[in-house]
C-alpha cells in the first residue's frame, strides 16, 4: 500500500505543529504543565490496567479521565484566557501597528524617566506598583482607582508613592506617556506555586499579567528589589541597566513605515 502526500497534507501538518508549538509556549513554566504530566500518567496507567485485565482499576481510571475532560476548561482557565487574548492582539502573526518616530520618542522619554525614578524609590525602600498598558485596555482596573490623565514626569510618579500621599496604595497605570490612573486595585494571582517570599504587590503584578498583556514593574518595600511581571511570569531582581534594556525590548514600540509591515533597516541599527 503506497502512501502519498499532497500539498494540503503538508499545510495541515504545519498548521497543527504551529498550534502545538504555541500551546507548549503558553503552558511552559506554569502549573498546567504539571497537570498535563499527571494526565499522561493517568492515561498510561489506564492502558496498562486494561492490558493486564484489571477491570475494576481500569473502570476507575477511565471514570477519572472522563471527569478530567469536564474539568479541563476550569483547570486551564488562566492559560485559555491568555491564549485567546494573545490571538486577539495586534501582531499575533504580523506587526500591524503603524507608529511614527514621535511616538517612539515619547516612549523613550518615558523609559528614561522610569529608569531614573525607580532606583530612587528602591533606595528609599518605597514600595511601588507601576502598570504599563500595552494593547489590551485596562478600563476595568482603572475604574477601581483615581483617574488622573496627567503627563508623565518622574517627579509626579515619585510623589505618588510617598507614604503621605493619598494615592500611594495600589497601582499606577501608564498609557503611552501619560499617568492615567493611580490607587488602582489589581487582581491577585491564585497560583499555588508562588514563592512565599513574594508579597501582595508581586501577587498583584502576577495576577494582572495573567489576565492581560500589561507590563508591570514592582518595587519591593521590604527588600527594595525591582521586578518585572509579564505573561504570568516575574523576573527579579533587576539593576537599573537591566531594567532599561527590558523596558526598551518589551515596551518600546518598533518604528514602522506607513507603507510596510516591517521595520526600516536604519531603525534596526
Amino acid at each position: 500500500m503506497s502512501i502519498s502526500f499532497h500539498l494540503l497534507d503538508i499545510i495541515d501538518i504545519l498548521v497543527i505543529a504551529f498550534v502545538l508549538y504555541h500551546i507548549i509556549l503558553l503552558i511552559k513554566d506554569t502549573p498546567a504543565l504539571q497537570l498535563i504530566k499527571g494526565l499522561i500518567v493517568l492515561f498510561i496507567a489506564s492502558f496498562v490496567a486494561d492490558q493486564l485485565g484489571f477491570r475494576a482499576i481500569n473502570w476507575l481510571l477511565k471514570g477519572a479521565m472522563a471527569m478530567m475532560v469536564v474539568a479541563l476548561p476550569i483547570i486551564f482557565q488562566p492559560e485559555i484566557r491568555r491564549g485567546l487574548l494573545k490571538m486577539g492582539r495586534r501582531g499575533f502573526l504580523i506587526n500591524t501597528s503603524f507608529l511614527h518616530k514621535e511616538d517612539n520618542k515619547k516612549i523613550e522619554q518615558l523609559i528614561n524617566g522610569l529608569v531614573m525614578v525607580i532606583p530612587m524609590l528602591s533606595a528609599k525602600h518605597k514600595g511601588a506598583l507601576i502598570v504599563l498598558e500595552r494593547e489590551i485596555g485596562l478600563k476595568d482596573i482603572l475604574e477601581t482607582g483615581i483617574i488622573l490623565n496627567s503627563e508623565f514626569s518622574p517627579e509626579l510618579l515619585y510623589s505618588i508613592f510617598m507614604p503621605d500621599s493619598p494615592l500611594h496604595d495600589g497601582a499606577v497605570i501608564i498609557r503611552g506617556n501619560k499617568i492615567i490612573g493611580a490607587n488602582c486595585i489589581l487582581p491577585l494571582s491564585e497560583r499555588m506555586d508562588i514563592s512565599k517570599s513574594m508579597g501582595t504587590r508581586h501577587r498583584a503584578a502576577l495576577g494582572l499579567s495573567e489576565q492581560s498583556d500589561a507590563l508591570i514593574i514592582v518595587v519591593s518595600e521590604e527588600t527594595s528589589n525591582v521586578s518585572i511581571s509579564l505573561d504570568g511570569k516575574i523576573t527579579r531582581p533587576l539593576e537599573p541597566q537591566g531594567l532599561k534594556k527590558m523596558l526598551a525590548h518589551l515596551y518600546q514600540p518598533k518604528i514602522v513605515s506607513e507603507f510596510t509591515f516591517w521595520p526600516k533597516e536604519e531603525d534596526n541599527k
